[in-house]
């Protein structure tokens, strides 16, 4: 059942998919309304789907299965946050079309698991995961809306007066947005490697924590870069374009990261 309701959410983050490709040629103030319905009516069954996976009892937490549809479900509530603080829904132009393919990827048959001996810390593991997918998912709002700024700086700078310019908010909009979400990422990122980390050294079958492991490597990467966006937007008053650039660089460490599961000796995803 948690599988058919997942694709039900899918249905209707179909609807959100379609409005971030119209929204780059047309506003649609009616088409806007109907794609936030729609996505909150999908984050409906997306939650009912997790709730049956968490309440089976199952150790299903750590599937490739489960952790694409567990971070496009925060994904697209981090993007709600933000709506109802800025009400605007240009930031979907990027989450929408991610949180789409996060879910249909999650709606195909069982995929593979991660190979780790954390039956043991599974209240540590379960923290570990929704900490950071809570990180990533403000690391992507941060990322699409340091593409809008860059696109909308362009745009005027190029004097075109376009649709796209009417449907995003101004400048310094898209600014605060890629800012509150890194402020508000940011300690879910870093508490979430913590927890990570201490399922790492207690459990028994790990041994020694090889700090050279390229998940580790690329994780610890990541957090240093998230930080570095952090310090200088808080410290040195880092905006604009210098602030999008080095958000797209966490947002392409994030993916690194992700892509080391595949490959990582001890936080890997095999059959």
């Amino acid at each position: 059942m948690s599988l058919l309701w997942l694709r039900f959410a899918l249905g209707c983050y179909f609807v959100g998919l379609v409005y971030a490709f119209v929204a780059l040629t047309r506003t649609s103030d009616l088409f806007s309304r109907i794609a936030l319905h729609a996505a909150t009516i999908g984050m409906v069954f997306h939650f009912v789907s997790l709730a049956e996976l968490f309440l089976s009892g199952q150790i299903v937490w750590a599937s490739v299965h489960n952790s694409e549809s567990l971070l496009a479900f925060l994904s697209m509530a981090f993007f709600m946050v933000i709506y109802a603080i800025y009400k605007t829904t240009s930031p979907g132009v990027v989450v929408f079309p991610v949180v789409f393919f996060l879910t249909f990827v999650a709606a195909l048959d069982e995929q593979p698991v991660l190979l780790t001996q954390f039956v043991s810390h599974k209240g540590w593991l379960i923290a570990h995961i929704m900490l950071i997918f809570t990180g990533y998912a403000a690391l992507l709002v941060s990322f699409g809306a340091s593409l809008l700024y860059l696109l909308q700086e362009r745009r005027l700078k190029a004097k075109k007066s376009t649709s796209l310019i009417a449907f995003l908010p101004a400048l310094e909009v898209i600014d605060q947005i890629g800012y509150r979400s890194l402020l508000l990422g940011f300690p879910f990122m870093t508490l979430g490697l913590i927890t990570g980390s201490v399922v790492a050294i207690t459990a028994p079958s790990i041994g020694r924590v090889d700090f050279l492991d390229p998940k580790i490597l690329l994780s610890v990467l990541m957090w240093a870069v998230y930080m570095v966006m952090v310090f200088t937007r808080w410290n040195s008053g880092w905006r604009g374009r210098r602030a999008a650039f080095l958000a797209t660089f966490a947002f392409v460490a994030a993916l690194a990261a992700w892509a080391a599961n595949y490959f990582s000796a001890m936080h890997r995803f095999g059959t």
